[in-house]
């Protein structure tokens, strides 16, 4: 096929895209993923919804990410940093884990809602700017194959390649592996998510030259004890990180 052929034939599928895209927004618009009112874009929140989320800005904790109620200088630490430093480098989040931020995290995780991904993702660049911009490669929390295979996607993935993509940061999903399949963390008490977690990860053999040396930002969907993410860099710093830093969606605030 000749050059005016091929363009031909790219024109008439862009066409025929756009006019799916134009059919399924009739029939199935999108909604607000906080109340589900109808919206312009798919993955969005409306108006009323936007103004109750609590985005984290700063003044926050230089270590751990926990906003302050006061500004008590660029570098103060938190209480809990300096009595229990993690092993990471630095942790932020976009969102506070409540109301919307926690129906977005039940949507994307448990009930196939991929698509709003994209747009947590936005809001996670927006909070992670620092650590993004310091990063040599981006990898996700795994989820165990069998849960995995239960789930067919894993939610961290999701939102790492996303923001990767956002980023132009080179994405290693496979970096890093679950090797012990664990309970869900939800319930249990923060020493309890600390044995579960305990040696669940590992580089995998061939995988250190992609993690050795080099500055790695680590994606998951929520911070709530920090017991899976220490883990996790726990097992990216034996195979000899430079550093680790977390970026997380929503992060439950220590008193709630």
């Amino acid at each position: 096929m000749d050059d005016g052929g091929q363009g031909r034939t790219n024109g008439a599928r862009g066409i025929a895209a756009r006019l799916a895209a134009q059919v399924s927004g009739l029939l199935f618009p999108p909604q607000c993923a906080g109340c589900g009112r109808e919206v312009a874009d798919p993955g969005t929140v409306c108006g009323r919804c936007w103004s109750h989320l609590r985005f984290i800005d700063r003044p926050y904790c230089a270590v751990m990410g926990t906003p302050f109620a006061h500004d008590l200088g660029e570098n103060f630490l938190s209480a809990e940093a300096i009595a229990d430093p993690p092993p990471f480098r630095r942790a932020r989040a976009a969102v506070i884990h409540d109301g919307i931020p926690r129906r977005m995290i039940v949507g994307l995780k448990y009930h196939d809602q991929t698509n709003l991904a994209p747009w947590m993702a936005k809001w996670m660049v927006r909070a992670g700017g620092e650590m993004i911009a310091d990063c040599d490669v981006i990898v996700p929390v795994p989820l165990h194959p069998l849960r995995f295979w239960s789930r067919r996607f894993n939610q961290a993935a999701e939102l790492a390649r996303a923001v990767a993509r956002i980023s132009e940061k080179p994405l290693e999903p496979e970096a890093l592996i679950r090797v012990k399949r664990t309970r869900q963390q939800v319930g249990l008490l923060a020493t309890e998510r600390q044995r579960n977690v305990s040696g669940a990860f590992r580089v995998p053999q061939g995988e250190e030259i992609k993690v050795r040396g080099r500055n790695i930002l680590l994606v998951d969907d929520v911070y709530t004890t920090g017991a899976t993410v220490k883990a996790a860099t726990r097992a990216l710093m034996r195979a000899r990180a430079a550093s680790v830093d977390v970026l997380t969606f929503s992060r439950v605030l220590p008193d709630m």
